[in-house]
């Protein structure tokens, strides 16, 4: 199997030395495509074999916020409202997603920024309300030069926290990831633009304080998938199941909370 290997892709994949097999610089190459394949491959066999009696399998994926802020409570709600199916939820960044969806290895995608080709769909779902915290009872004059946590929202809230908070001192930390954010300022102090739903119980328990001043930042959701996909009509219904349902405090950030 390995000569057949070699000879397809007319070039030597191995080097063998006695008993150790090593890569050659082309079967290094090779392996992130045979990755691609097998992926692509287990993902076929789940839709077509249709397991465990499911009529259908969607594979959903979000950026690490868009988990964070919503789609962990989207997940539950979508899961007990489509009985029979089975789903895939995946934490990818924005260019991992745009592949997936266009490897098809990606039924739909949510990101705070819009996906736009001309093989997608792309739709706004929901806002997520973001809420500048922090573990002292600053103002927005002083809540910046103590510990501030800069939360990536997407490309378009670059450009805006700019224009909102000018001449600012250069963030203490710098993350993608709110969970990352909400457990940093817990332990040492600090602030952050993080999601109301997020932040909601340590808000209630004392443990945060928004900052006075401030204006709330609503953020939106878009989400993508192919046009021409054989499972559009469960992902319509997953679309208008989204729009309805509210941002809820992750089960596992409520507990933490209460601790």
């Amino acid at each position: 199997r390995i000569k057949q290997l070699e000879s397809h892709f007319d070039t030597q994949l191995f080097i063998r030395d006695r008993n150790n097999i090593k890569l050659t610089s082309a079967g290094e190459r090779l392996v992130s495509y045979a990755e691609v394949m097998v992926t692509t491959l287990q993902q076929a066999k789940l839709e077509l074999s249709l397991e465990s009696g499911k009529k259908l399998q969607l594979t959903m994926g979000g950026t690490p916020n868009v988990w964070d802020a919503y789609l962990q409570n989207c997940l539950s709600a979508t899961t007990e409202a489509f009985d029979g199916y089975g789903f895939i939820a995946e934490v990818m960044g924005r260019e991992a997603l745009i592949r997936g969806l266009q490897e098809r290895t990606l039924d739909m995608s949510f990101a705070f920024d819009q996906i736009k080709a001309d093989e997608l769909n792309c739709k706004k779902v929901a806002d997520v309300v973001l809420l500048l915290v922090s573990t002292e009872q600053h103002s927005v004059e002083d809540v910046f030069a103590d510990k501030y946590v800069y939360v990536d929202w997407g490309t378009k809230f670059v450009s805006e926290h700019a224009e909102r908070h000018a001449k600012i001192p250069a963030p203490y930390l710098r993350t993608s990831t709110a969970r990352i954010a909400l457990d940093f300022i817990l332990e040492k102090g600090g602030s952050a633009y993080l999601p109301a739903s997020l932040v909601e119980p340590f808000l209630a328990s004392g443990q945060l304080h928004k900052v006075d001043g401030v204006e709330d930042w609503c953020r939106p959701i878009y989400l993508s998938y192919r046009k021409a996909s054989s499972a559009v009509d469960a992902i319509k219904q997953v679309e208008e199941l989204v729009k309805s349902i509210d941002p809820v405090t992750a089960y596992s950030i409520k507990q933490a909370a209460e601790m």
